[in-house]
């Protein structure tokens, strides 16, 4: 599976990105696709996932109600849009895809990541 991350960019606080992750090379439906992001000096941390079967999500806390994730079949690509933006959403932000349908927090649990795409959010 090979995964593009693309979208990212400067904008300012309040404003709005969409980050698209386009998947090749699966035909399978049984996976998931979970965005993570990693700030300078800090550990990598999930902000959201979609079961590609189910269509399930999880979201963390820090982005609730601000993110969305969704998934166009079809196309084989994810969708990030990301609302209402603050200065510490800045980081690079990866897409990851697992075997399985269940959504997961865990970096350890993706097999196949995407180069990162870079956040800046200004204040």
């Amino acid at each position: 599976v090979q995964l593009q991350a693309s979208g990212g960019g400067l904008v300012q606080a309040g404003g709005s990105l969409r980050l698209s992750c386009a998947a090749s090379g699966r035909t399978s439906t049984n996976y998931a696709l979970g965005w993570f992001r990693q700030a300078p000096g800090k550990e990598r941390e999930s902000v959201a996932a979609i079961s590609w079967r189910s269509g399930s999500t999880y979201y963390a806390d820090s982005v609730k109600g601000r993110f969305t994730i969704s998934g166009d079949t079809a196309k084989n690509t994810a969708y990030l849009q990301m609302n209402s933006l603050k200065p510490e959403d800045t980081a690079v932000y990866y897409c990851a895809a697992k075997d399985g349908s269940y959504v997961s927090t865990l970096t350890r649990s993706y097999a196949y990541w995407g180069q990162g795409t870079l956040v800046t959010v200004s204040s």
